[in-house]
């Protein structure tokens, strides 16, 4: 039992430090998964839904922390319980995901590494087992070091958590693990390459064969049979390959434009997925650099989520010099974690991403 103890805590610790410290990177994009959680269609828990990103800063501080204490041993009893306590709410959560087919990403490692619904229960399982293990023998787990030393750990932990917390959420995270990072091609993103794998269907057609039902099953192709179509059920039996850019399109009054504009030399975006709740007052500021822009020979476009007359308003309102283009929410909330923020491209390779308190970085080619 010691040494089950001592692997564990060793594993799980860490487990839940590196987890906490993707989301700690990236605390908004934790918060559109618990928005998705809280939301009518999952948990219909919509009053938490204006509080997730405080919520989310919480947990990933949390998890962070009780890592870093179940490793050097202090304050055992809490630590156990919060973990015990954590991983059943994690594993309902993946179990509810994976059972239901809802919120396809947990997002427990965040956009480092994709787990399926069934891989994200399956791996909150195995913590479950190693939990309750650490919580019957913890009397077995020991400090590392003296009081003092662990007291600093400990404050350290919290301070930098925080401190890093504070810096992602006023600029962007400091690993971008999206396939918008600076330096990446969309349009290369958007590719299939040659022999990557197809999905595969499997259809099961069912008929009124003189009176009795009747089911065929296929890869597609309809089936030869003397009798009544009634319904047929598709199931995916093998995932085809993703592109890592997907759902991308740029579009206006029903007009698609996404590779005219992928193709210009000279591209600033303005990103803004909501502006019910894009932060207005940066608008100003926005003006100036894009028609700093304008100058220097770029095109300037804003691309949002929300409907015209929202956007017409917008650029009445700040006397804005660019048009606004149609973009699907998840995909502008993925390009950057910004409402608004600014991407400057060049023939679709993205050249500088910015928070809007970072507006005065942005530099413009003659």
């Amino acid at each position: 039992m010691k040494y089950i103890v001592g692997i564990s805590r060793i594993f799980v610790g860490i487990l839940f430090i590196i987890s906490g410290f993707i989301k700690l990177n990236d605390p908004v994009g934790f918060s559109f998964k618990l928005e998705e959680y809280f939301s009518a269609s999952v948990l219909d828990l919509p009053f938490f839904e204006p509080h997730a990103l405080k919520i989310s800063i919480l947990i990933v501080i949390f998890e962070v922390l009780v890592g870093v204490l179940l490793i050097i041993g202090v304050r055992v009893k809490f630590t156990v319980w919060s973990l015990l306590i954590m991983i059943i709410g994690f594993t309902f959560l993946t179990f509810y995901s994976w059972h239901y087919n809802k919120v396809t990403d947990c997002g427990c490692f965040g956009d480092a590494i994709k787990l399926t619904t069934f891989q994200s229960f399956l791996k909150d399982v195995i913590l479950l087992v190693l939990i309750v293990f650490l919580f019957l023998g913890k009397r077995y787990i020991k400090p590392f070091f003296s009081k003092k030393v662990n007291r600093l750990i400990v404050f350290f932990t919290v301070v930098l958590s925080s401190f890093y917390v504070y810096y992602v959420l006023n600029h962007l995270p400091v690993i971008d693990f999206r396939p918008y990072e600076i330096g990446k091609n969309i349009e290369d993103g958007m590719n299939v390459p040659e022999g990557a794998p197809e999905a595969i269907f499997e259809y099961a057609w069912k008929f009124d064969v003189n009176g009795k039902e009747e089911v065929i099953v296929t890869n597609g192709n309809y089936p030869k049979v003397d009798g009544t179509f009634i319904s047929v059920e598709t199931t995916e039996i093998q995932k085809g390959y993703e592109p890592p850019v997907h759902d991308f399109s740029i579009e206006k009054e029903g007009e698609d434009f996404t590779l005219t504009l992928l193709q210009e030399p000279k591209l600033l975006m303005v990103i803004a997925y909501d502006l019910f709740k894009t932060n207005k007052e940066v608008y100003a500021e926005i003006k100036k650099v894009t028609d700093r822009a304008i100058k220097k020979g770029y095109k300037v476009v804003g691309m949002s989520a929300s409907n015209e007359g929202q956007t017409d308003q917008l650029i009445q309102e700040n006397s804005l010099n660019f048009q606004f283009y149609f973009t699907d929410e998840t995909t502008l909330k993925t390009i950057v974690r910004s409402n608004p923020g600014v991407l400057v491209l060049a023939k679709g390779t993205i050249q500088q991403k910015v928070h809007f308190n970072d507006l005065d970085t942005l530099t413009f080619d003659e």
